[in-house]
C-alpha cells in the first residue's frame, strides 16, 4: 500500500463517498490505507453498510448522502448513472468532486445527449452541480485491478490512471489525492475530453489486465507514457 497521505494537502483528510459499492469501497479501501478518514453512504442507508465499515476500521463511518457529502473535503460519486440526479446539490457546492461514471444503457436506460456524443456522463453531472468542480477519473480501472496495482511514489511499476476536468487547481487536488492512493494522474484535458477514457475506449478497463480476453483478474500496471498512447487512440463510438 502507498505511504499514508503522500503528495496531499495536510487539510484534505476526509474522503466522502457517495456510493460503496465496488469502486466505492475500493476507493475507501486505498484512502483509509493511506490515512485518510472516509464517511461512506449508499442509496440503502448507513446501517447496510456495517460489515465495510467494521473492516474499514476507525477512520471509517457511515452516513446518508447528504451527510457524506457535507463531510467530506473531497466527495467521490460512485453511483450508476441513472442515479446522477439523486446526488446531493447543496452539500456539494464549493467542493471537488470526483466521478467515476460510465454509461451502460442496459442499466441506465437511454440518454440522447450521450447517444449522440453531444455530451459527456461527468459534464451530466457537473450541471447537476454547478457549483461544485467536478473531475472525471476511476472510470476506467477494474475495481480489483484498482486495489492491486497501487505502488508507493517513485516505484518503477508505478500505475497512471487519468483524470479531466474544467478546472486547474480541482485536478492537482485530485492529481495529489491518487498520488497518496498510490498512483500516477495522466491530466486529459476539460471534462469535455472524457470521451477518451469512457466505456469500451482503448483507455478502458482491459488495458489494466495482462490477458482481458482469458485471465480478467490478473492486472498490468500501465505507466503515463501507455496511458497517453491508449488515450491518443480513443476514437468516439460515431468513429469506431
Amino acid at each position: 500500500m502507498p505511504p499514508p497521505g503522500a503528495g496531499l494537502a495536510t487539510d484534505m483528510t476526509t474522503v466522502g463517498l457517495i456510493g460503496s459499492g465496488n469502486i466505492g469501497g475500493t476507493v475507501a479501501r486505498l484512502a483509509v490505507a493511506a490515512g485518510h478518514d472516509v464517511v461512506l453512504s449508499n442509496s440503502r442507508g448507513p446501517e447496510t453498510l456495517k460489515e465495510l465499515v467494521d473492516e474499514l476500521g476507525p477512520q471509517a463511518r457511515a452516513a446518508t448522502p447528504a451527510e457524506a457529502a457535507a463531510a467530506g473535503d473531497l466527495v467521490v460519486v460512485t453511483i450508476p448513472l441513472r442515479a446522477y440526479r439523486e446526488v446531493p446539490v447543496e452539500p456539494l457546492a464549493g467542493k471537488i468532486v470526483i466521478d467515476t461514471n460510465n454509461y451502460y444503457p442496459e442499466r441506465d436506460g437511454r440518454f440522447p445527449e450521450l447517444d449522440d456524443e453531444s455530451t459527456t456522463t461527468s459534464e451530466l453531472l457537473q450541471r447537476h452541480l454547478p457549483e461544485s468542480r467536478v473531475v472525471k477519473g476511476f472510470n476506467n480501472i477494474y475495481f480489483r485491478h484498482l486495489l492491486a496495482l497501487a505502488r508507493p511514489a517513485g516505484a518503477a511499476d508505478r500505475t497512471a490512471l487519468p483524470v479531466a476536468g474544467d478546472d486547474a487547481a480541482a485536478k492537482a487536488t485530485v492529481t495529489a489525492f491518487l498520488d497518496s492512493l498510490g498512483y500516477d494522474a495522466v491530466d486529459v484535458g476539460a471534462l469535455a475530453e472524457g470521451w477518451r477514457f469512457q466505456r469500451d475506449t482503448t483507455a478502458y478497463a482491459a488495458l489494466y489486465s495482462a490477458d482481458p480476453a482469458n485471465d480478467w483478474e490478473r492486472p498490468a500496471p500501465v505507466d503515463a507514457e501507455r496511458l497517453r498512447a491508449a488515450l491518443a487512440a480513443a476514437r468516439r463510438y460515431a468513429d469506431s
